[in-house]
């Protein structure tokens, strides 16, 4: 079976690597993909979004399948365009159609879906530059902190969280006036605060049956102790330590299962993953975000944990069997640290080169902001790689990554040193 799956980063390495384990014969195509990818499959230089561009290598490589990594290409509609389209209306697309692509696409969207069939989640109002004062006056009824959040994708960065009413009414202003976040901030959402701790479940579904997959807590902030700016993660562990039995079956009651059925009675097809962002609140899970696909680092702790072969997985997805598959899950804990660029999340050079990387033993090493020249493997983004490891619990899979990470090296590379620190 030729696949193609579509992105450049580490879950899409992590996903390329998974589906390269197959019994079944493969050939794997990643687009635009990196310099891990381009060791297990091809890759083909072309934009996730270019769907012209896509459609020609779909064919030209005699696509059977296609994997949709990040949500851009979900969100404007990569699955839909292939349905309307008589050429490749027939070759699977692993992810969801663009209405319900939705639940990620637009803040707004996602919060009406959750007050709609009775799913856990904080307070909310939504604003728009019209209504700016009206904004200003929900603020002055909530207590610190204050959530504001760009309705639309945001690259991760559309979430604030202030401390301030007068800094949170200043940062509104920017982002419905100013536009800080260009047209995905035309709305802003503005919610309760939830204090608790923060957990990701993943539930896999072919649009009736769904299984749930490890759960994984990501972490953000790029400094120590969970301080300084929001990034795209910093590193995972799975499973996590607080989500025992109890608290997972009211994760599963009051939260995947209303969600697969709203789904389905708002007539919104899905077929693939559906990140699911919680916090537990005392004893109670709270929604507080839905992604469309894998979460990033999750991924690379959630995939190598599942035992069964991937592209079993997605074609049960595809033929719609999903219901009556045995998922099969590693009972060791994985941890993933993430390797950053210096400077990063703000301004970062490119280019750098890294080595080390092919020396590291009892670890796995997925490539997310790298490139190849000239048989060099250079850093290409923030973001730079992934080293997952296994252990008994997840003390002794993050002790394994940090001890194969002293291997590696490129300049001004930065890295979290406290994983797990909260646990």
């Amino acid at each position: 079976m030729n696949i193609l799956i579509l992105g450049a980063g580490g879950r899409e390495h992590t996903l390329a690597w998974k589906l390269n384990q197959s019994s079944k014969e493969t050939n794997l195509f990643v687009a635009p993909g990196n310099a891990g990818t381009a060791l297990i499959a091809t890759n083909r230089s072309v934009d996730v979004n270019d769907f012209e561009a896509i459609k020609a290598i779909t064919l030209s490589d005699k696509i059977e399948m296609v994997v949709v990594g990040p949500e851009d290409p979900l969100v404007n509609g990569i699955h839909d365009y292939f349905l309307n389209d008589t050429e490749l209306s027939k070759i699977p697309v692993i992810g969801p159609q663009k209405a319900a692509a939705r639940l990620e696409g637009s803040k707004e969207f996602a919060k009406q879906f959750m007050m709609r069939h009775q799913i856990p989640t904080a307070a909310y109002q939504s604003f728009t530059n019209a209504t700016l004062q009206e904004g200003y006056a929900f603020l002055e009824t909530l207590n610190a902190p204050y959530v504001l959040k760009a309705d639309g994708l945001a690259a991760g960065k559309g979430v604030l969280i202030l401390n301030s009413l007068e800094v949170a009414k200043a940062e509104l202003k920017t982002m419905l006036v100013d536009q800080k976040f260009g047209s995905a901030s035309t709305t802003v959402v503005i919610e309760e605060f939830l204090a608790g701790i923060e957990l990701s479940v993943f539930v896999l579904t072919d649009g009736t049956g769904y299984k749930v997959l490890p759960t994984a807590k990501d972490y953000k902030r790029i400094g120590e102790g969970d301080t300084g700016l929001n990034t795209g993660g910093m590193g995972a562990i799975s499973p996590v330590p607080f989500a025992d039995q109890a608290f997972m079956n009211k994760i599963h009651d009051s939260v995947v299962v209303p969600t697969i059925e709203g789904l389905k009675k708002d007539n919104m097809p899905y077929k693939g993953f559906i990140f699911i962002g919680l916090i537990k609140v005392g004893d109670n899970p709270f929604v507080i975000e839905y992604n469309v696909r894998l979460g990033d680092p999750e991924t690379e702790v959630v995939l190598p944990r599942i035992k069964n072969d991937l592209v079993d997985i997605f074609e049960a997805v595809a033929d719609q069997k999903l219901d009556g598959y045995i998922l099969e899950i590693d009972e060791r804990s994985a941890a993933t640290v993430m390797l950053v660029s210096g400077g990063y999340p703000e301004a970062y050079e490119k280019g750098k080169k890294i080595t080390g990387f092919d020396t590291i033993q009892d670890s796995h090493v997925f490539h997310a902001g790298t490139k190849l020249f000239e048989d060099q493997v250079l850093t290409n983004g923030g973001r730079v790689m992934a080293i997952t490891s296994y252990g008994t619990d997840f003390k002794e899979a993050l002790r394994k990554s940090y001890e194969n990470i002293e291997n590696i090296e490129f300049d001004q590379m930065n890295y979290r040193k406290d994983l797990g620190f909260d646990l």
